[in-house]
């Protein structure tokens, strides 16, 4: 795997996410949202559930999501994972690679029970009919390989709050503000 790496002549240092920051990032996160190619070459973009295992990313998919076909028909993706309401707390990654399938029946099963574990919990209201539907539709598991990151966390290198004075000049000063 590669990772995105400031061009030479940058003086500042680029604050983005890498290493064990990156992989508690995105066990954390809850969607990424993934671009596929279609037939026809335009985008499909969509938000998708995913789990992490030992560093590697698991997306569980239904057999006639048009994710799994663009997958099995072209494999390229690029996908984002962000998070923070407002400049400062902006921070994500993005990922550019391939999707695969990812096979064996103890395998899938370990991953689902991961899915269950972090987007659902004993007697959750719908969790027993998303596993049955995911049955009946055939969903698989893909697994997200990154073959290029790309991260920022705009919380390192955001200032910190500064009182302002804000002083009018004299002429403004005989005027109501309402």
């Amino acid at each position: 795997m590669t990772t995105n790496k400031a061009p030479s002549n940058r003086t500042t240092p680029i604050h983005g996410m890498k290493g064990a920051k990156r992989w508690a990032y995105l066990a954390r996160q809850k969607t990424v949202r993934v671009a596929t190619i279609n037939d026809d070459g335009s985008i499909y973009l969509s938000p998708i559930w995913y789990v992490v295992k030992d560093q590697r990313i698991f997306l569980p998919l239904d057999a006639g999501s048009k994710h799994a076909q663009n997958a099995a028909a072209r494999g390229q993706m690029s996908a984002v994972i962000d998070s923070g309401d407002e400049y400062a707390t902006v921070h994500g990654i993005s990922m550019k690679g391939v999707l695969r399938p990812f096979e064996g029946a103890a395998a899938v099963e370990e991953i689902m029970a991961l899915v269950f574990d972090k987007y659902f919990y004993d007697g959750h209201p719908y969790a027993e009919s998303y596993f049955q539907f995911g049955k009946a539709a055939g969903r698989l598991i893909l697994e997200l390989v990154p073959q290029k990151w790309g991260g920022w966390d705009m919380r390192e290198t955001s200032l910190p709050t500064v009182p302002e004075s804000r002083v009018l000049p004299a002429f403004v000063q005989d005027r109501r503000i309402s």
